[in-house]
């Protein structure tokens, strides 16, 4: 499977590097790890990358690395479908004090916007 990680430097976002790493190396995925810029994170995109390929590299696995420029959301989406990706993967989610989902806007607007199946890891 050819899976898409968007990844910004949020706590949740490195959560989903860690599982979407494990699952990708156990399952045999062809994995791409896209680094977009969110300003709501207090970690760089360069620390970001850094931390992503030290969680590669301690799971011996090979993937891509790349950055994203421009609006996250539709960057990820238009990644997914020009390199024909099966599966977008975010990390987000947070649950309210009622048991409903919480989402951002990056993940809103990918999981409404995209012709592909997007998983959330919480």
């Amino acid at each position: 499977m050819k899976v898409l990680l968007g990844i910004g430097g949020a706590d949740d976002s490195l959560d989903a590097l860690e599982q979407t790493v494990d699952r990708a190396r156990e399952a045999g995925d062809d994995l791409t790890v896209a680094i977009v810029d969110n300003p709501a994170s207090d970690r760089s995109p360069d620390e970001v990358e850094a931390r992503v390929r030290e969680v590669l590299e301690a799971a011996g696995l090979d993937a891509t690395v790349q950055h994203l420029e421009g609006d996250p959301g539709s960057a990820l989406v238009d990644l997914s479908e020009s390199g024909n990706f099966d599966k977008i993967v975010l990390g987000g989610g947070e649950t309210s004090p009622m048991g409903k989902i919480r989402i951002g806007s990056v993940a809103e607007f990918v999981l409404l916007n995209s012709h592909v199946t997007v998983s959330l890891v919480r």
